[in-house]
């Protein structure tokens, strides 16, 4: 049976024969969504069921007809696919032989909490919205790989974010879907009533109750919130429904929700933590529940700081100051103050924790107080660590710019997700070990440069190929299931090329991203994609927040050359880009263009996801790829130098199109009699051997492990010291 906590309801599954029993606790486990013999379990079920389902075993167990599961539970083959693979899954949930039970054993007294306003761990859990949310789902993957104990907490959003459709005009449209609980990798946490006793904050002049879902990922627990329960007013039970809600008010409270009821959720099962890690200042609140419990011991307001401190790690993500947190001080008040009130301090003295110098008067900065109660503070790459620091040196004041005590930890991504099974063959095949194993040592993919050209050259055009077979299908079911027109469907890539150099801009569509860049000169854009000899296309996806017009705005400016003759098809928009989507670009397109204004994109994953995979970057020297470029690993647009913006806007167009014209597409036409471009492979390669070891998250993982995580569980350690408020200093 599965419970449905939220109705009290029961929903019949189809038996499973004894023999092949554990399937649904495979299914239960998001462990199978990054494992290659654990998805081809259920994929070997059904296959035409598991494609329909999105690739959802719960799902699919839900619908399968059960002759299918006593024909496999019969199967000789299938029964050793599946004793192989719960082998497997029984060793990795033990942990023994991981890398932290092996390094560092009975060095953490208790787990990382790490709080995230969203996880993307698999697309049959939408409550995502994009890059922070896949770094945080990648961030727990790995840590169950590591042995890393780790439980995550985040919002459960049973109306995730949105699906999109574009209309032939260009205009995205948002379409909601409710998540059905009963299909979805989620179950009710493992209290004995049912999702366990509410926890409950007091907001205003109400008490909003708050319940707990959990999702399995490996090793890894992730808790999700929700306040969609019998306790609260209809108007409250929504309030955890979207992610990203433009309502301030419903903001202001999911943010005060994430932190206190997270905390007060991992106290009522029972967990304690030795590190809390907040991701992002949207969870910045669970520091001052924390605050809150220290002065209940009968702990000054300073020393309560300083054991808070002592064991909180805080990682911030946006190197621009209007994408902080600042919230209206009255609101704040307002929400707030019978929580404030029971502190027993004065409610300035709290207030102070979100003010610094410069900043507007009644406002307060969440990114502020998580600097002032986290000991140890980070941002994700050098150059973001570099922008910080100058951001944020007005908290100390007393020091240089340089010495401002927050680190840089560069972002990294899991390679079992996002880097092709095919490519991991290819080295496994030339080395005779596990890819994974020594994923993070750069002598191990020094092995790459031997791969034959030949069979190289072979895999990506395989990677590629699968690729427009998707977006093809997907523009297929688009026009079955809506009525699209010939032109929109066009525009979908349904006649893109396998063998026609293959660039792609796949993120979200906002202005400092600058995806309409590309499109500053048509003609030219023109000559380039439709050289009769040497050919070029590109296809674009990502979405525009609902509430940013200025992006749905560029967003329909990239739309209306995909559905223009002129471009001969050669340009195509994707609707609805998810992680199942971006899977495929990234392993499959030829070239990963990136091209925000400098020193606002602080790392931007989605290129070392490309370049695991031999696709080739071609980017600003912005974020990660200033520490990943080497110069023969991809091309660097422009220069370093900071400009106005149409100054800059022309600079790197001008870069954009002679590199294109001058450097990219020579190299991907140079071929043998065999049509194999060495010149181009040689490049490929290189991009996998350099940036493989160096921006996975087996890397990152480890050291937030060793420079963040050890030592900061005991109250007293050594911290990043005291910082000045409002002209005095909480030591």
């Amino acid at each position: 049976m599965h419970v449905d906590a939220t109705t009290n309801r029961t929903a019949e599954q189809p038996a499973v024969p004894p023999r092949i029993g554990r399937l649904y606790e495979l299914a239960s486990n998001l462990w199978w969504s990054w494992h290659e013999d654990g998805r081809q379990v259920f994929r070997s079920l059904d296959y035409a069921l598991w494609r329909s389902t999105g690739h959802n075993p719960i799902k699919q167990l839900r619908r399968i007809d059960p002759e299918k599961l006593r024909s496999a539970a019969a199967d000789l083959g299938f029964l050793e696919l599946y004793d192989s693979v719960m082998m497997r899954f029984d060793a990795d949930m033990s942990g023994e032989s991981a890398w932290f039970s092996q390094v560092h054993r009975g060095k953490l007294n208790g787990p990382v909490a790490y709080f995230s306003p969203e996880f993307a761990i698999h697309g049959s859990l939408p409550i995502y919205a994009g890059g922070l949310g896949v770094m945080a789902g990648d961030m727990c993957k790995e840590s169950s790989d590591l042995g890393l104990p780790l439980v995550g907490v985040g919002f459960m959003y049973p109306l995730g974010y949105f699906q999109q459709r574009v209309s032939a005009e260009g205009w995205q449209e948002e379409i909601g879907t409710q998540l059905n609980f009963l299909e979805a990798p989620i179950s009710p946490c493992p209290f004995p009533e049912a999702c366990g006793p509410l926890v409950s904050v007091e907001l205003a002049d109400k008490t909003l109750y708050v319940t707990s879902w959990l999702v399995r990922v490996g090793r890894v627990d992730l808790y999700l919130l929700d306040t969609n329960v019998e306790a609260n007013a209809p108007i409250d039970r929504t309030l955890s429904a979207r992610l990203y809600t433009a309502n301030p008010e419903e903001r202001m409270q999911q943010l005060i929700v994430l932190g206190i009821c997270g905390v007060r959720v991992l106290r009522s099962l029972g967990i304690s933590p030795a590190v809390w890690h907040a991701n992002e200042d949207h969870t910045s609140f669970m520091m001052v529940e924390r605050l809150r419990e220290e002065m209940g011991k009968g702990l000054p307001f300073e020393r309560a700081m300083q054991n808070v401190r002592s064991t909180t790690v805080f990682t911030t993500h946006t190197p621009v100051a209007a994408g902080h947190n600042i919230l209206a001080e009255e609101q704040l008040d307002r929400h707030f103050r019978r929580f404030v009130d029971g502190l027993g301090i004065d409610r300035q003295k709290f207030f102070d924790l979100g003010h610094y110098a410069g900043l507007e008067r009644g406002r307060f900065s969440l990114t502020a107080m998580a600097l002032r109660l986290a000991g140890r503070s980070n941002a994700v790459s050098r150059i973001h660590g570099q922008v910080t620091r100058k951001m944020w040196h007005v908290l100390w004041p007393q020091k240089t710019e340089t010495d401002v005590p927050i680190i840089h930890i560069t972002n990294g991504v899991h390679l079992p997700t996002w880097q092709a099974r095919e490519i991991a063959e290819l080295c496994h095949a030339s080395t005779g070990q596990e890819v994974l194993e020594r994923q993070d040592d750069p002598e191990f993919w020094r092995c790459v440069a031997d791969l034959s050209d030949e069979e190289f050259w072979r895999v990506h055009l395989l990677l590629k190929t699968r690729l427009i077979r998707l977006l093809q299908d997907r523009a297929q079911q688009r026009w079955a299931q809506t009525g699209a027109s010939t032109q929109q469907v066009m525009a979908m890539g349904t006649l893109l090329d396998p063998y026609v150099l293959t660039i792609a801009f796949a993120r979200r569509f906002t202005e400092y991203k600058r995806p309409g860049l590309v499109m500053r000169d048509l003609e030219r854009l023109k000559k380039i994609t439709n050289d009769p000899e040497r050919p070029v296309q590109m296809i674009f996806a990502g979405k525009s927040h609902p509430a940013d017009q200025s992006g749905k705005e560029l967003l329909r400016q990239v739309y209306l050359p995909a559905s223009d003759r002129q471009f001969q098809c050669r340009i195509a928009f994707v609707e609805d880009y998810d992680m199942h989507l971006a899977r495929e670009i990234v392993r499959g397109v030829d070239v990963w263009l990136n091209i925000p204004r400098r020193l606002q994109e602080a790392c931007g994953t989605s290129g070392m996801k490309a370049s695991m995979n031999g696709v080739l970057h071609f980017s600003v020297r912005d974020g990660w790829w200033d520490e990943g470029y080497n110069g023969a690993n991809g091309w660097a647009i422009g220069d370093t130098q900071v400009r106005g913006h149409e100054a800059e806007d022309r600079a790197d167009i001008e870069s954009l199109y002679d590199l294109l014209e001058k450097e990219i597409v020579p190299l991907y036409y140079d071929r043998d009699r065999q049509g194999v471009p060495h010149g181009w492979v040689r490049t490929a390669k290189e991009a996998i051997r350099s940036i493989t070891p160096a921006f996975c998250t087996c890397r990152m993982v480890k050291e937030y492990t060793e420079r963040m995580y050890l030592g900061a569980e005991k109250p007293g350690t050594k911290d990043s010291g005291p910082i000045e408020v409002s002209g005095g200093r909480y030591e």
